[in-house]
């Protein structure tokens, strides 16, 4: 689920090879760079390996991208959405110059902007965009999560 982010922007989350939302990437990144970066955050449950895809459809159709291909090694430790916002965050600051926001209609909705369609408001995009660390943002969440989960004991089997 947290791989469907990155719909959100100009990278490619891997439509268009055989390995849709595990290979994340563009012409313009560096590969090395990125796998080192989101390996060096020690996210639970998941390694990144750099890679090179060519998409045969959608983003980035037959050009030559540079990325990284997503590793579960645990799945009950993995945490998609945050793996999606350590991804982005890592990306728009390795090619600020590159990288863009999916700003045209998505979903058939024009706005909000993607991103904030996916998110669910413009919360992260502006803390991102202003300079917030990936954890930053994600810590925010934790209140939130903690909510949910108190309003969600009465549905769930003991």
């Amino acid at each position: 689920p947290g791989m469907c982010l990155l719909e959100g922007t100009n990278v490619s989350e891997g439509r268009g090879t055989t390995r849709p939302f595990e290979f994340v990437g563009a012409p313009w990144l560096c590969a090395k760079k990125l796998a080192s970066r989101l390996n060096g955050e020690d996210l639970p449950g998941v390694i990144f390996r750099p890679i090179h895809f060519r998409p045969t459809f959608q983003k980035w159709s037959r050009e030559l991208c540079f990325g990284v291909q997503v590793h579960i090694t645990q799945p009950e430790l993995f945490q998609p959405v945050r793996v999606g916002l350590a991804m982005l965050a890592h990306i728009k600051a390795l090619a600020p110059q590159d990288f863009r926001w999916r700003t045209e209609i998505y979903e058939f909705v024009e706005d909000p902007i993607a991103i904030d369609l996916l998110f669910g408001s413009s919360r992260e995009r502006e803390a991102l965009d202003q300079g917030a660390s990936w954890r930053e943002v994600a810590e925010k969440w934790v209140s939130e999560e903690n909510e949910f989960r108190e309003r969600r004991k009465e549905f769930v089997p003991k």
